[in-house]
């Protein structure tokens, strides 16, 4: 990003060698880099050097190296609800029998942080790690929906509204109105939004102080059944959502008075 130097670029390469998802040679990371050559030379160096990028002398290839594994493990770790989730997503799985999604926000996006495929998998765009659009699925507008009223100002002005399919929302407008209404009934939908056949319900996972911390969903196909069917399970969604809500807040994600960071900043 503009206005980060040296370490914002270099965070950028990381970012062009692990979206590859294989290694990858200097001349691809070229092909699709705003850096000059040497630039790019010098920073896929100094990356490697300090073990963020592992380097293949015989494939001549690029691959994310151990340091920037293990620093994805600790932040995954400290920082994600996955560790916490994953017993409760077991057993979403196994009553449902279908895809079930535990997502945070990041920067306004959805971040699928885990995932379990149905007895019958079925092919969809979301898997962990990847980055999805907020506005047009259930788990990011579930998420949405209980931000406070700055958050979510900041987070509807930062969506594409992009038309994926038919029945993608185009307007701030019309995601503002799905908002009122999941509030209102406590669970959100994607009704083919993001992707045509994938149908899912999503319910925000909250502190007991209304806290937004992440959503599950489970999502299906409209090849194998309809929304009433689907429906079915929202009030399993969400008692497991709140079951990993009160886990997370007793275990990472205490809730803290009005003013508490900002009192700990002014003292150190």
């Amino acid at each position: 990003m503009a206005g980060d130097g040296t370490i914002g670029k270099a965070c950028d390469v990381l970012d062009q060698v692990a979206a590859f998802a294989r290694p990858v040679r200097f001349a691809e990371l070229l092909e699709s880099s705003n850096f000059p050559k040497a630039t790019l030379y010098r920073f896929l160096q100094t990356l490697t050097n300090q073990g963020m990028l592992s380097y293949d002398p015989d494939r001549q290839t690029y691959t994310p190296g151990l340091r920037l594994v293990r620093l994805a493990h600790a932040a995954w770790t400290q920082s994600s609800l996955a560790p916490i989730a994953r017993p409760f997503l077991d057993i979403l799985s196994r009553e449902t029998g279908e895809t079930v999604h535990l997502a945070q926000l990041d920067s306004n996006q959805v971040l699928y942080v885990d995932k379990r495929n149905a007895a019958q998998p079925i092919e969809m765009y979301s898997q962990a790690g990847k980055v999805g659009p907020a506005y047009c699925t259930g788990v990011g507008k579930a998420m949405m929906a209980y931000l406070d009223d700055v958050a979510l100002d900041r987070a509807v002005s930062q969506q594409s509204y992009h038309r994926f399919t038919d029945k993608t929302l185009t307007s701030e407008a019309a995601l503002r109105a799905d908002l009122d209404l999941i509030r209102s009934r406590g669970y959100a939908v994607d009704d083919e939004e993001h992707e045509p056949g994938i149908i899912c319900i999503a319910c925000p996972v909250l502190t007991s102080g209304g806290r937004m911390l992440g959503a599950i969903s489970v999502t299906g196909s409209t090849e194998r059944m309809n929304f009433d069917q689907l429906e079915t399970w929202v009030p399993r969604v969400r008692r497991v959502a709140e079951q990993i809500g009160a886990e997370a807040q007793a275990w990472r994600f205490p809730e803290t008075r009005p003013g508490a960071e900002t009192d700990r900043m002014q003292a150190t």
